[in-house]
């Protein structure tokens, strides 16, 4: 399954970051950024996840709350986001559910070698629940920036 441009934001639940939940409902009448990440703490994440904690205050300012998510556990997360002082929400995908329904659990390949992750990705979600705009297979250079631009135009 993919999610695409116009399609409804698919139902999901997850734990959070310093014990909270985040569901589709509660973004329900809300702008948001879902963004999809391997791992806490690796290289590239750690980049996009700084460049939307740098970013914060201009998200905020376009009414547009910013939700990432990985495999991770809601422990990793928690000292990711401290160790990084990341100002937005962490949710934590350990059974892969919301990362399939969004279609970003992949077969990847690294040396040859095949094995399941996520693509990275980030979703553009309107008040109405709808996928504005999708990005996918993400790289990270100038990548918090398109998405900026693009939730200012919502």
């Amino acid at each position: 399954m993919s999610l695409d441009v116009g399609d409804s934001l698919p139902d999901f639940a997850l734990p959070t970051d310093n014990g909270g939940t985040v569901s589709a409902a509660d973004l329900r009448g809300r702008r948001a950024v879902i963004y999809f990440y391997p791992k806490d703490d690796t290289s590239g994440c750690t980049k996009e996840a700084q460049a939307f904690r740098d970013a914060a205050d201009a998200f905020a300012a376009a009414g547009v709350t910013v939700i990432g998510v990985s495999p991770d556990g809601v422990a990793s997360h928690d000292k990711f986001k401290a160790k990084h002082g990341l100002n937005f929400t962490l949710a934590a995908d350990v059974d892969k559910r919301a990362a399939e329904a969004f279609g970003v659990w992949v077969e990847k390949s690294m040396y040859g070698k095949k094995y399941m992750g996520v693509d990275r990705s980030t979703f553009l979600i309107d008040e109405s629940g709808r996928v504005r705009k999708a990005w996918r297979k993400v790289k990270v250079p100038g990548h918090v920036e398109d998405v900026l631009a693009a939730a200012r135009g919502l």
